[in-house]
């Protein structure tokens, strides 16, 4: 099931896209029994926002050997975690704002986890039950700003610099997907998340021994190989296989 959040008419909803054409409302929100309120639209005809917007974004450092080897260090033993504000998160095809305080902002693609019930101290091996579903994800980041202040805070932070979408997918294994990112439709990421340092239960159960996920948190899996900067105007695009595409145009905060 592919459930999406959409705007139309001014009104807010979720809804579960049925095909590539058809959305269909959901009657409250997709956590628990879906319910549906038996209206269908064009997909067309709405306009998509971030499918989730979470209490918090728990994000992942470092959590593919090349990409923490092409950060200047070898793979760390433990998950690296950091934090991005709900401010930061934005749908498909809304803007990036490049702030003027950084001179080199990059994309990083990755696999979001979305969290589908309270949880806390989750064993690996029940992870599943906590997961609503999986989207794509873009850890945007003043490189620039992270390298200088040392701490990742205000780099990862800024309003837009997490894009999601463009929904979740429900039936999906996380365990050995494509993963691509381009730019102005070049690949500057390719790799799978059969590559990740700490799969997803792992990375379910070490998070939920920090802190309570409640419905609709995101943990941003980590990113691969391949990372670097955009300007104003670049589109930026992650596609994840059997989830669908992510795309963000980039423009000038000022």
């Amino acid at each position: 099931m592919r459930i999406a959040r959409f705007t139309k008419d001014g009104g807010l909803s979720f809804g579960v896209v049925e095909d590539d054409e058809t959305i269909a409302t959901i009657a409250a929100h997709p956590f628990g029994e879906i319910q549906l309120t038996g209206e269908r639209q064009p997909l067309a005809d709405v306009r998509l926002t971030a499918p989730i917007l979470p209490s918090k974004v728990v994000a992942i450092g470092k959590n593919y050997a090349e990409h923490a080897r092409e950060m200047g260090g070898e793979p760390p033993a433990e998950p690296v975690l950091f934090m991005k504000p709900s401010t930061a998160v934005i749908g498909h095809r809304e803007t990036i704002a490049y702030p003027s305080l950084s001179e080199r902002v990059d994309f990083e693609g990755e696999l979001a986890v979305v969290i589908g019930r309270l949880c806390r101290d989750v064993p690996a091996s029940r992870a599943a039950d906590v997961i609503l579903g999986y989207t794509c994800a873009n850890d945007v980041t003043a490189r620039d700003l992270q390298q200088r202040d040392g701490q990742w805070t205000r780099g990862k932070g800024f309003d837009t610099f997490c894009p999601l979408g463009p929904w979740i997918e429900t039936d999906l294994d996380p365990s050995d997907l494509a993963i691509t990112t381009t730019v102005n439709g070049e690949t500057r990421q390719s790799s799978r998340t059969k590559e990740l340092l700490h799969g997803v239960p792992t990375l379910i159960e070490y998070v939920t021994q920090v802190m309570t996920l409640l419905p609709g948190d995101v943990i941003l899996t980590g990113t691969p190989e391949g990372v670097g900067p955009l300007e104003v105007d670049d589109e930026v695009s992650v596609t994840i296989e059997n989830i669908g595409t992510l795309s963000n145009t980039v423009v000038s905060r000022d």
